[in-house]
């Protein structure tokens, strides 16, 4: 491995995937940016919820939580 294009082969070839896997994370990181200012933009135009839809909502949330309760109560660690 002390032949100098082998050398120049793969750090070459060790850059450029590299620069792949960064420019992967950035496009990644980009869609997530996106898709966050898409949720807050959505968010800001909504009309006001009604009292029986919150209700509707916390009930919803109270069923989930009790079922991830009854999951973490068989899931012994």
């Amino acid at each position: 491995m002390s032949d100098p294009y082998m050398l120049i082969t793969v750090a070459s070839a060790s850059l450029a995937g590299l620069a792949i896997a960064t420019f992967a994370g950035l496009r990644g990181w980009q869609g997530w940016l996106d898709v966050k200012r898409l949720e807050l933009a959505g968010s800001a135009g909504r009309e006001p919820r009604s009292a029986a839809g919150e209700m509707i909502e916390v009930a919803d949330l109270k069923e989930r939580v009790r079922k991830l309760e009854s999951i973490a109560a068989v899931i012994d660690l």
